[in-house]
């Protein structure tokens, strides 16, 4: 399947002085199959080291740490040929070998091969780093499959997406029978979500049943992290935010609350709970802003967060409620608002944008508030036929003091301009980047 992520390694094979790359990211997203299937189709030799399958490699790091010890010891291990300036080592799992980490820097002056590391629980702190490679590596976010790459391993052409770019950019009304097809391919998305595994499952036989069971395989290999790689005292509390998830969404204002989980539970006792969900790449915060001001950044109220699911097809299989059935028959107005919301706090992150939202007792809640440059855009999404009626994005439009001079509605129906808000329809969150040019 087209992964975007084919782009980020080849232009990083092309920099004649690269570092390495660490592409990091949460379990089943799709990490190692692009590296390896990258690394085979691009270096004339490619050898792979899995720190979890092969536990033994790491004897390779455990000594000195110079060039050629290293890679004395890399090719009696691999026992593979290896030549200079046509070898890719894939490093996966790299965090259960921290000295394979360390010795990065040293392999990179040594500039005979080039080097990917790959893993999922990087930002964890599960076993210390001796010393960090700063300097040494390029660092790629990957996250799993965007609605775009959906559509592209479920057959749309080329030629509709960028048919659908140039109504994006121009404002032109797209035609009825691509409207439809996108609005239907985008339904499929919101249920099966983007891990690959699902994506191809949902492809192969679509069959909502085997799409159903493989998300709850991978929510209890989430589980099952939380279990072996969070330490004793934190393990409760990171498994109760991440079963609160789906719960805290359905809210009326979605931001997280810890009273649901105990009522006496202080924010700074599950700091550290928070952000490992975070650093695993299973949860995506999303902070509440003073104003809706550049920088964003610095208007940020840390402590009043929404937190979404890195999958919005997990966040389906999560929920009791038999709502896949309700998404195919079209109707996403009935408390399908958080799966909705969820499916765009992903793909704006995966499309470069921060995550944060603006709640005021003066204007109101605004879904979302992303900064495009230099310029501040507040963003609604509306699952219901009642889109033009949003009275907190006009509120916050008519604060002279924030300057706003433009909006965005995601919603059902097709392009739309009225004035400083534009209404486009769910499948264009393909084309809303920090920067969309044509053939991007």
């Amino acid at each position: 399947m087209y992964r975007k992520a084919e782009r980020i390694l080849k232009n990083w094979k092309e920099n004649i002085k690269k570092k390495a790359l660490l592409v990091t990211g949460a379990r089943q997203i799709g990490k190692t199959y692009i590296i390896r299937e990258f690394g085979k189709a691009n270096y004339k030799h490619f050898a792979e080291i899995n720190f979890i399958t092969t536990p033994s490699a790491a004897e390779i790091f455990s000594g000195d740490l110079n060039a050629d010890t290293l890679i004395m010891n890399l090719t009696a291990f691999l026992g593979v040929p290896l030549e200079k300036g046509k070898t890719l080592i894939f490093l996966d799992e790299i965090q259960e070998c921290p000295n394979a980490r360390t010795a990065i820097k040293f392999l990179v002056d040594d500039n005979r091969f080039d080097y990917i590391e790959s893993g999922s629980l990087l930002g964890v702190n599960y076993k210390s780093v001796p010393s960090y490679p700063v300097g040494y590596e390029d660092i790629f976010q990957m996250y799993p499959m965007d609605f775009e790459e959906f559509c592209i391993a479920n057959g749309l052409q080329n030629e509709v997406l960028e048919y659908l770019q140039d109504c994006y950019l121009e404002k032109k009304v797209v035609s009825a029978s691509v409207h439809n097809t996108l609005l239907n391919l985008f339904k499929h998305y919101v249920i099966v979500g983007g891990m690959p595994a699902v994506v191809q499952s949902f492809i192969d036989t679509h069959d909502i049943g085997q799409v159903i069971a493989l998300q709850k395989d991978i929510i209890s290999q989430y589980r099952q992290d939380i279990s072996q790689y969070a330490s004793g005292t934190q393990q409760t509390k990171i498994t109760h935010i991440f079963d609160q998830i789906p719960s805290q969404l359905d809210e009326k204002n979605r931001r997280f609350k810890l009273a649901s989980i105990d009522k006496r539970a202080r924010l700074r006792a599950y700091d550290d709970a928070f952000v490992w969900l975070q650093d695993a790449g299973v949860a995506l915060p999303c902070y509440n802003l003073n104003a809706p001001v550049a920088p964003l950044k610095i208007n940020e109220q840390s402590r009043l967060f929404k937190l979404f699911l890195n999958d919005s097809g997990l966040l389906a299989a999560m929920s009791l409620e038999n709502i896949q059935f309700e998404i195919l028959q079209g109707n996403m107005s009935i408390n399908m608002g958080s799966i909705l919301e969820n499916v765009f706090a992903t793909q704006l992150k995966a499309n470069g944008f921060a995550l944060r939202y603006l709640n005021k007792d003066k204007t109101g809640e605004v879904d979302f508030v992303i900064q495009q440059g230099s310029h501040v855009i507040p963003v609604e999404i509306k699952s219901g036929k009642d889109y033009a009626s949003h009275s907190a994005l006009d509120n916050t439009l008519n604060v002279s003091d924030w300057n706003l001079n433009q909006a965005v509605v995601f919603c059902k129906d097709n392009i739309t301009q009225k004035e400083r808000i534009t209404y486009l329809p769910w499948y264009m969150i393909t084309f809303f980047k920090q920067s969309t040019t044509r053939n991007q």
